[in-house]
C-alpha cells in the first residue's frame, strides 16, 4: 500500500490534510482583502467561511476534500469543484470573483 494509500484511510490525517489545505486557501483570500475563517465543527467536515467585508450578505462556505480521480480539490458548499488545491491562487482568484460586490444590474463576470 502506498504512503498516499495509507494517510487516506486515517480520518485523523485527512481531517488534518483538509485544514492546512482551508488555511493556505484562507491566506490567499485574505491577500485578496476578503476574511476568512476556519469553522471545525465535531464529527463533521471542516470548512472555510469566506466574506467580502465590503458587502457581508457576500459569503460562502468552501471545504477542502481528496478525490477519487485527481488530488484534492476545493469545493463549494453545493458540490461543485472550484480547483485543485495545488492551484490556491486559481481558486482564490475563483472565490473573490464570485464573492465581489457588483452595482446593480451589473453582469457576473465570473
Amino acid at each position: 500500500m502506498t504512503m498516499e494509500a495509507q494517510r487516506s484511510q486515517n480520518p485523523a490525517q485527512v481531517r488534518q490534510d483538509c485544514l492546512d489545505q482551508l488555511d493556505s486557501l484562507a491566506e490567499a483570500l485574505a491577500r485578496r482583502g476578503l476574511r476568512a475563517r476556519l469553522v471545525t465543527p465535531a464529527g463533521r467536515l471542516p470548512s472555510l467561511h469566506a466574506v467580502n467585508p465590503a458587502a457581508p450578505a457576500l459569503a460562502e462556505d468552501i471545504y477542502a476534500g481528496p478525490c477519487r480521480d485527481s488530488g484534492w480539490w476545493y469545493w463549494w458548499s453545493w458540490a461543485e469543484r472550484i480547483a485543485v488545491c495545488a492551484d490556491v491562487e486559481g481558486a482564490a482568484l475563483q472565490i473573490s470573483r464570485v464573492l465581489a460586490a457588483r452595482p446593480a444590474g451589473a453582469p457576473f463576470a465570473g
